[in-house]
């Protein structure tokens, strides 16, 4: 099997697995809407929110330097991954007893109720215990069994909302009762048992090499990660300042509505989360081989391919994905985003790709940098332009921010580790498929027929110029 058609297989796989969970909670946003009220379902955001941040501080960039070192020839795979497990299980154990000492003072000062602070607490201590067992099969290239087991999570966590939150009330179950009154906990309860059940899974990936904690390479790992950490952290802030900005001055309402709308752009998301999965040990474990820049100048072109056409494909019949995934009509005032949207999660999955240059040569500090400038841009755009253009300024912003961080991100490349990127290929799939896109949705207001023949018409442009590749590749 080629490298390639290798490649692209895995990140099928770690799709799939990326694809169902997120299909699974577009059914539980529904199922939440219905049971909880606004304020209970304020909570369940903010716990979420507070998880994500804090997933990030807690594994310090662990995980991509794991892949860094791990299939480095001058470290022995098993002593990193021995080194890497011990550290993370270290601090999360020092993490978890220090935070519960000091829960109630905690809870109060990110505005959680005591219970949901320490379901919380609970949920992140295990989600990051086993960082290092997934890393692990991400690494040593077992893409089917990582999925499975994200799967069982995911349908753990789903069946239990279901039983919690539909089942008990309709057949009058009565079970933890001193949480009818405040269904939300019901909801965390259920993520919980979907963590304990994960580690349960990959507890004997705890034992699958010689405990051998090495100094040497904990350095190592530490000085690869913390600037893979802060640009974590400025991430989350790209992706979620605009929706705790635009209720404080558009209104909730308004930021319903956007929050809403941001969502159809999921099919993005999980295009750009299932690559990612299957590209970051991708690119370590070729990036001794000889032709690996090649190898990772064409894996751009088609990512941006694939991108460009699920950006057309999403815009074109956006009347049935908004009517399929949002389907209260109050919602759709902020649908004018959708586009926009896609085309900003579009090139964040182009930075991504671009990022090996910094993670290869070890200089991930640019990789903070990078993210960093993009938070900046983000706040400040957001700041100055949605008092005057409306929720249309945090699209757009979002937009600025990550084509900003591709241009540098780029030029840095051309220094520091030049990839020959085809980027007369790239610019004209992207310059068609926007175009395509925006004029099926702002020009035509989304005429079903004139928009699947724009669609058409470009995957007839990617057959023509990508023919005789693709079938290479195929047959490889």
């Amino acid at each position: 099997m080629s490298t390639l058609k290798r490649f692209f297989q895995d990140t099928f796989i770690y799709g799939l697995a990326t694809v169902l969970p997120r299909l699974m909670n577009f059914l539980l946003v529904r199922l939440h809407t219905n049971t909880l009220e606004n304020a209970s379902y304020s909570d369940n955001t903010t716990f979420y929110i507070y998880a994500a941040f804090f997933n990030v501080l807690l594994t310090y960039g662990m995980e991509t330097s794991f892949f860094r070192f791990f299939n480095n020839e001058k470290y022995k795979a098993n002593r990193v991954f021995s080194t890497a497990l011990i550290s993370l299980t270290f601090t999360t154990i020092v993490f978890f007893s220090l935070v519960w000492y000091f829960n109630d003072s905690l809870a109060a000062f990110v505005h959680l109720k005591l219970s949901y602070f320490n379901f919380l607490v609970g949920v992140l201590a295990l989600d990051t215990l086993v960082v290092v067992p997934f890393a692990y099969l991400r690494a040593s290239g077992r893409p089917i069994k990582f999925s499975i087991i994200k799967l069982i999570s995911v349908f753990t966590y789903v069946l239990l909302n279901l039983f919690f939150l539909w089942a008990m009330p309709k057949y009058n179950i009565q079970f933890l009762e001193s949480y009818q009154d405040d269904p939300v906990q019901y909801v965390f309860i259920a993520n919980l048992a979907a963590s304990v059940l994960t580690f349960l899974l990959l507890f004997p990936y705890f034992f699958k090499a010689k405990l051998e904690f090495d100094f040497s390479i904990l350095k190592k790992l530490l000085a690869y990660g913390w600037p893979i950490m802060i640009a974590g952290m400025a991430y989350i802030i790209n992706e979620n300042f605009d929706k705790w900005l635009l209720p404080q001055l558009l209104g909730k309402d308004i930021n319903g509505a956007y929050s809403a709308c941001y969502k159809i752009a999921v099919f993005m998301t999980i295009f750009i989360q299932g690559f990612r999965l299957g590209a970051e040990p991708f690119f370590f474990s070729h990036a001794k081989e000889e032709n690996a820049k090649n190898t990772y100048a064409m894996v751009m072109k088609y990512f941006v391919i694939l991108g460009s056409l699920m950006l057309v494909f999403v815009t074109v019949y956006l009347d049935f994905f908004k009517q399929m995934l949002v389907a209260d009509e109050s919602y759709w005032v902020a649908i004018d985003i959708v586009p926009v949207v896609l085309l900003a999660n579009l090139f964040l999955g182009m930075y991504f790709n671009l990022s090996i240059w910094y993670k290869l040569t070890d200089k991930t500090r640019f990789g903070m940098y990078l993210s960093l400038i993009g938070a900046v841009v983000t706040i400040a755009l957001n700041y100055v332009f949605i008092p005057k253009i409306g929720f249309m300024a945090s699209a757009w912003t979002t937009l600025a921010a990550y084509s900003i961080m591709v241009i540098i991100s780029y030029i840095l490349s051309r220094k520091h580790y030049k990839v020959p990127y085809n980027l007369q290929s790239i610019g004209i799939y992207l310059i068609l498929s926007t175009s395509f896109a925006f004029a099926s949705f702002y020009i035509f207001d989304g005429h079903l027929l004139i928009g699947t023949l724009l669609l058409f018409l470009f995957l007839g442009i990617v057959y023509i110029k990508e023919k005789k590749e693709l079938l290479k590749i195929l047959q490889a």
